[in-house]
């Protein structure tokens, strides 16, 4: 049952981080030069796994304060989640 818990977080950490679009901004209209300081700032890197990240942590705030304990299960909720999150940022700093 604990596997199945965790299987089922680190496959819903994995959708959100995969269910959001990347975007690219718009080029600038040609004919005018451009100046670094109206360049927009570099998008932000691996923006899905930002996602994700904000999305577990707030999900695992809702866990913590839950009313009970769901039959002993609340605690390895909070395990594969601290576990969930702890990848994804370690996912983050292999990138740099």
């Amino acid at each position: 049952m604990k596997l199945r818990i965790l299987s089922v977080i680190v496959a819903l950490a994995f959708v959100l981080a995969l269910s959001f679009p990347a975007s690219a901004p718009a080029a600038p209209p040609s004919g005018k030069p451009v100046t670094p300081a109206a360049l927009p700032a570099a998008p932000e890197r691996h923006p899905e796994i930002h996602d994700a990240l904000e999305s577990l942590r707030h999900a695992r705030e809702h866990i913590e304060h839950a009313s009970h304990d769901f039959g002993g299960h609340r605690a390895d909720a909070l395990r594969a989640t601290d576990e969930a999150i702890r990848q994804l940022e370690i996912c983050l700093q292999y990138d740099k």
